[in-house]
């Protein structure tokens, strides 16, 4: 069982100078793929000392939602394919690209190889040993369209579990492309123009879903979605 923990909320942004205490409440352990050993990593969210959670936790209401026993019924399934660019450091371009100059026309580079179609494989190597050895379920990894983008899997998992295992697989990547000197973005859009953009495909079934009769189901879920895609969309965010 791990302590609670606490940080100075003012130094991130997460809280005013004058009532800066964050306290930190763990949520998921993983192994820890860099010191290994007995080390662990831990998921936490953050709450006020008066047990509030701050406004950038969202995972405390998705808890709800998540714990709720019709959800836990329905043992919800997600694989989530989460893309993202790999940039050069100095001039934030995207890794393989001649400075200020672009690489051919997209069609080549995804699931591609060869040292002029693929840029960044040991990166993306490292970052899924990292994620096995966690005990994240990754479950695969490809390029993308775009060169120097590359996507990673997680799933099937259950529930909030899901969430858990993406930040923490985001946290060991940006740790692995600090170590090779690269920078990580996950923009949706990192290059304008008709390069194609990175973003988090979500796939989502419910028991009810996967039993015979599940594709009434389907359907019906996606009638309900439709209802309140712009809502949807504008919790998404820009970036």
């Amino acid at each position: 069982h791990e302590p609670k923990w606490n940080y100075d909320g003012s130094s991130t942004g997460q809280a005013p100078g004058e009532d800066s205490e964050v306290i930190l409440y763990p949520q998921a352990i993983f192994r820890d793929p860099f010191r290994r050993g007995n080390n662990i990593l831990v998921m936490c969210d953050a709450y006020t000392p008066a047990g509030e959670p701050i406004p950038t936790n969202k995972r405390h209401a998705a808890a709800k939602i998540f714990s709720h026993p019709d959800v836990v019924a329905e043992e919800t399934w997600y694989g989530i394919e989460q893309e993202y660019t790999l940039l050069q450091r100095e001039v934030n371009w995207p890794l393989g690209w001649p400075i200020g100059g672009f690489p051919g026309p997209q069609g080549p580079y995804y699931c591609g190889t060869g040292a002029d179609k693929a840029f960044g494989r040991d990166i993306v190597d490292a970052h899924y040993k990292a994620c096995l050895y966690a005990g994240i379920n990754i479950s695969g990894i490809n390029g993308e369209v775009m060169p120097g983008q590359w996507e990673f899997q997680v799933g099937p998992a259950v529930g909030i579990s899901s969430g858990d295992e993406v930040w923490v697989a985001r946290y060991i990547l940006e740790r692995i492309a600090e170590i090779a000197g690269v920078v990580v973005s996950f923009d949706p859009k990192p290059i304008p123009g008709d390069w194609n953009g990175a973003g988090a495909h979500t796939n989502y079934s419910t028991k009810s879903m996967r039993e015979d009769g599940g594709y009434e189901v389907i359907k019906k879920a996606i009638e309900k979605l439709s209802l309140k895609h712009k809502e949807h969309i504008a919790a998404y965010g820009e970036g």
